[in-house]
């Protein structure tokens, strides 16, 4: 029995032995890829390191280009006015770009919270059936007593249940 399943796999040409070479040779490939790529866009950003750029390092300073030797592959960082760091070219990791802020619009805030009450009752009385969570009706009628607010509420529980 053993014979006959050791001569039907050796004399047969079978899918898994070609699987596991072109698995191999993708992964080379895509490994390439991905060097190439990280290469590409090291390189870009090499060329945008020139004297009086805001770059990062490696372990976090940010600072500005003041010199680049190439022959040596060291950098002068100025990490605050006066203080200098010399580091190397591979160190520098990312140019930092400064996004002009987004001006936000200004929100209006009243004098007084009236108006900003009188709102949100007119759309808290529109969804209060369909919203089960209980919400503190007291700034909705200023004028009730203790009672009378308890009275109120004892009714309204009444007409949900």
């Amino acid at each position: 029995m053993a014979q006959t399943t050791a001569d039907q796999n050796a004399g047969g040409f079978s899918f898994g032995n070609l699987l596991l070479p072109i698995l191999l040779a993708l992964f080379i490939f895509m490994m390439f890829r991905k060097q190439k790529k990280t290469q590409k866009t090291v390189q870009e950003q090499r060329t945008q390191m020139v004297p009086g750029t805001e770059v990062m390092t490696q372990f976090g300073l940010f600072g500005t280009i003041l010199s680049i030797n190439s022959e040596e592959n060291k950098a002068v960082l100025e990490l605050s006015p006066g203080n200098t760091a010399t580091v190397h070219l591979q160190a520098l990791t990312k140019v930092v770009t400064t996004e002009p802020a987004v001006e936000e619009e200004a929100s209006v805030v009243p004098d007084d919270a009236s108006s900003l009450t009188a709102a949100d009752h007119a759309d808290d009385d529109a969804s209060r059936t369909a919203d089960p969570v209980r919400r503190d009706d007291s700034a909705a009628h200023p004028d009730e007593t203790p009672e009378e607010t308890l009275e109120r509420l004892n009714r309204e529980n009444k007409k949900e249940n």
